[in-house]
């Protein structure tokens, strides 16, 4: 049975033990012949070799799926494989979602194949990529490590191409030329000829339909590596009771006793700054964002630097705070709700002697902004605040407790991938804990301890949560039961957006007479203003991907000759991620 870090009773906040998994049975390892350039291999257990034969035995094109528990040694297998690829004298591409993952990759795979390991990512100057790039297409780079763009990059000796943590958004393009990263990895590797391995603890629901399909080959690791056991995780009801910059006493007791122990903690906020929000305690009034904000839905602008800067998350836009209330004159503006900005400042005074590092977009803007940080923290206790840049694949070793505060946020969401989104977050940044030799424990904050989505998860896992929410999914007719195409329009003026879209529609909907697409709109976007632009969308909605696909074909030429098209900016993206 696969082993879930989330396969766990609820606790009530009243339950102070916490309950742990069942007892697993180790699997018997063997070692594995090392590669001739590298120190010897690791252990592997017979999960990870199984797959490691499979993917090595593959003829020309294959999609495999390996989909393992966090922790179960899915770099292990990606390495043997490359290192199989290069003995044939072939090329291997490793895609990652973040440049912050990078330089550990690129490290493992330095140590371990004994040949020149290239990145490739948008830190890089011009002349570092072009030098990337022109390696590559000479055959002299062997193996490529990069974030989305480097599925691009030429291959001429190719032997196969790896996406990491396949689920992440991050491989998404979301302005410009539109593409998915995984996606086409999976066409250039048909191309190509090789097989692709796509690899993740959560995967995408869109990845286990097409497993379940038969299109892809599922791998599974179902037991961590080595003798690292799940953590184990409680659910703490913090209902009526005090917070201190949105910690519960319990955490706070946890971190303290964890620290005491010489172990790392990692308190998880998905939200930077110092507050969501500056509020006006007399009248009400908020700091919103001029360039984002209609009259009827206003964008706050986010708490900076302690209260002395306000910045608008969506745009950009920048503005010292107000010394008083501008509607009312009052002094009594307060910041409202935590960031991980809030959360430094309280645990650098709640905990002044181990190291308080903060790892958010803010904090890590230079280059290999990250990986200094990480090296400064080194293995000593200490404490580490972070966004879900720190979620995505890092192997803290010393890290034995994970405190995720301010979920709650994410359980009500008009969007209908916010269900798969969070689920796949709780999962990951729970497996960063206990992956070394200390135990692992994960205390999650919430308001809705009865939420179905983390009732499933602790009940079933992921595998469970994915099973009920495919379901969902095939009833309404959303991905990946249905394909989309979102078409999108702005201009400075209300009703620009709209004349075009209604155009549009129009056109589409005469085109295909026998109505094979659903139409949905014109509407105003979700969002429906940002950096001083209107926003209005079509979005497009079919079964099958050829009647989509063909319908696009033909409307495209038009849709450009349309006489309000001159008037907006305009955008089509096929198979969109984010309808915002």
């Amino acid at each position: 049975m696969r082993s879930e870090p989330w396969k766990l009773k609820r606790e009530s906040d009243s339950a102070a033990t916490p309950l742990a998994l069942g007892d697993i049975d180790v699997v018997g390892t063997h070692v594995v012949g090392g590669l001739d350039a590298g120190p010897p291999c690791a252990h592997v257990q017979l999960e990870q070799q199984a797959a490691i034969d499979a993917i090595r035995d593959a003829r020309g094109f294959q999609a495999f799926l390996l989909d393992g528990v966090t922790g179960s040694g899915k770099t292990e297998v990606y390495l043997q494989a490359i290192a199989h690829v290069l003995a044939q004298g072939r090329q291997a591409l490793a895609l990652v979602p973040e440049i912050g993952l990078t330089p550990q990759t690129l490290a493992r795979f330095r140590e371990r194949l004994g040949v020149p390991v290239h990145a490739l990512h948008s830190g890089l100057n011009d002349t570092e990529r072009a030098r990337v790039w022109a390696a590559a297409a000479r055959g002299e780079a062997r193996v490529i490590v990069g974030t989305r763009s480097s599925v691009f990059v030429p291959l001429p000796e190719p032997g196969l191409i790896v996406v990491d943590e396949e689920h992440d958004g991050s491989y998404k393009q979301q302005d410009g030329i539109r593409y998915h990263a995984r996606d086409f990895a999976l066409v250039r590797a048909q191309a190509l000829g090789v097989p692709v391995v796509l690899g993740s603890a959560t995967p995408s629901l869109e990845t286990l339909h097409n497993t379940r399909s038969g299109r892809y080959t599922a791998l599974r690791l179902p037991q961590r590596a080595g003798a690292a056991r799940p953590p184990v995780v409680r659910v703490l009801d913090v209902r009526k009771r005090p917070l201190q910059a949105g910690l519960s006493g319990e955490v706070l007791e946890a971190i303290g006793t964890t620290l005491a122990a010489g172990g790392q903690v990692l308190v998880f906020r998905n939200r930077r700054g110092y507050a969501p929000v500056l509020l006006c305690h007399d009248c009400g009034w908020s700091a919103q964002c001029t360039r984002c904000s209609t009259p009827e839905h206003g964008r706050p602008m986010t708490v900076h630097a302690g209260g002395r800067r306000l910045q608008c998350h969506h745009c950009g836009h920048r503005q010292p705070s107000p010394m008083a209330c501008p509607a009312c004159a009052s002094l009594a503006l307060q910041p409202q709700g935590v960031g991980t900005e809030r959360l430094e400042e309280h645990l650098v005074q709640a905990f002044p002697d181990v190291p308080v590092v903060r790892i958010d977009r803010g904090s890590t803007r230079r280059r290999d902004g990250i990986e200094r940080a990480l090296a400064g923290f080194g293995d000593r206790a200490g404490i580490l605040i972070g966004t879900q840049m720190l979620a995505k694949g890092h192997d803290l070793a010393g890290l034995a407790l994970v405190a995720v505060v301010g979920i709650d946020e994410g359980l009500f969401s008009a969007d209908f991938r916010a269900p798969e989104k969070l689920a796949q977050l709780l999962i990951q940044v729970a497996g960063r804990a206990g992956r070394g030799a200390r135990s692992g424990e994960v205390l999650l904050q919430t308001h809705h301890p009865g939420h179905p989505l983390l009732g499933t998860l602790l009940q079933g896992g992921y595998a469970a949560f994915a099973e009920a929410e495919l379901g969902q999914r095939e009833v309404a007719g959303f991905p990946p039961y249905a394909h989309l195409a979102l078409l999108r329009a702005e201009a400075a003026h209300v009703e620009l957006p709209r004349d075009f879209l209604r155009e549009a529609a129009a056109l589409m909907a005469r085109i295909d007479a026998q109505r094979t697409v659903e139409l949905q709109g014109p509407l105003p976007a979700p969002m429906p203003r940002r950096a001083g632009f209107h926003r209005a969308q079509l979005v497009l909605s079919c079964p099958g991907r050829r009647p989509l696909h063909a319908l696009l074909d033909r409307a495209m030429a038009e849709l450009h000759a349309l006489p309000a098209a001159r008037r907006v900016r305009w955008s089509l993206d096929v198979d969109p991620v984010d309808l915002y």
